[in-house]
């Protein structure tokens, strides 16, 4: 039986569609992954999207890492300090071990050692944290010459206050009055490191307070050590007496305060 030219040829013709159909979804396919969002597909074999990439910000560390060692370096060195001033405290410095001291501050007598050479400088360094912050007060005076001397004075009383005789640190005072008679290189540092430069800035307080006719004695400008005497007492007693005859510690500096001012209770001159 004759078949016809159409016929004949159907079957490749009906190929070539099938092919043509394929490549198209093919190329269908491509576009749309194309079109897809980062992130937004899912892996065939695992049915999760793929992780997406973090900016160098989002993995960093919170700070540098000089910056961790440093703050960690700083908290162990506290932590030395405040054990060696009980250790000190308990023991006084003759009898204190920095055996003592590590196993207080929970490191090894080695690295207590990368802190502070000897016993000695470490009790330098708790004489100088104690008296830091009124020393700081007593420095910056010159910069403040708007003050009055009746403000100047309360601010230094009000740091003395807090930050010595209301805390621990007035322990490391009454321990440098105690021990530096027998260890004299304690007794010089303290000199060397507070007192010589103290002691002339309250002197010209005073000087300028004569000079403004804010008070009308020169005596602690002579002798300045008539500013801070009185709260050094407050140290020694609070060790000595306290337990017999508690001081009111405000109301004695308030006297204080009057009697370098040339006043009478109430403010008046």
């Amino acid at each position: 039986m004759a078949v016809s030219p159409e016929a004949a040829t159907a079957p490749v013709r009906a190929g070539r569609r099938t092919a043509q159909a394929r490549a198209d979804g093919k190329q269908s396919g491509k576009s749309m992954a194309g079109k897809a969002k980062p992130g937004k597909l899912k892996s065939e074999a695992t049915g999760r999207r793929p992780a997406t990439a973090r900016s160098p910000a989002e993995t960093a560390p919170p700070w540098p890492a000089a910056d961790r060692r440093a703050t960690s370096k700083e908290r162990r060195r506290q932590a030395i300090l405040t054990a060696a001033l009980d250790v000190f405290s308990e023991r006084g410095f003759a009898s204190a071990r920095l055996d003592d001291v590590a196993a207080a501050a929970g490191v090894a007598k080695g690295t207590l050692y990368l802190y502070f050479p000897d016993k000695e400088a470490l009790f330098q360094a708790l004489v100088r944290s104690a008296a830091e912050s009124v020393a700081t007060e007593i420095a910056e005076i010159p910069d403040r010459r708007h003050l009055s001397y009746d403000e100047a004075l309360a601010r230094i009383f009000a740091v003395f206050r807090r930050d010595i005789l209301g805390t621990r640190r007035k322990h490391v005072l009454r321990l440098l009055l105690a021990e530096g008679g027998r260890f004299p290189a304690l007794a010089e540092f303290y000199w060397r490191e507070i007192l010589t430069k103290a002691m002339p800035v309250l002197a010209a307080l005073a000087h300028e307070a004569v000079r403004r006719g804010e008070i009308a004695s020169d005596a602690a400008a002579r002798f300045p050590q008539l500013i801070m005497s009185p709260l050094i007492m407050t140290v020694i007693w609070d060790g000595l007496f306290s337990r017999f005859a508690p001081l009111d510690v405000d109301g004695l500096i308030e006297a204080h305060r009057e009697l370098l001012l040339g006043r009478r209770p109430g403010g008046q001159p």
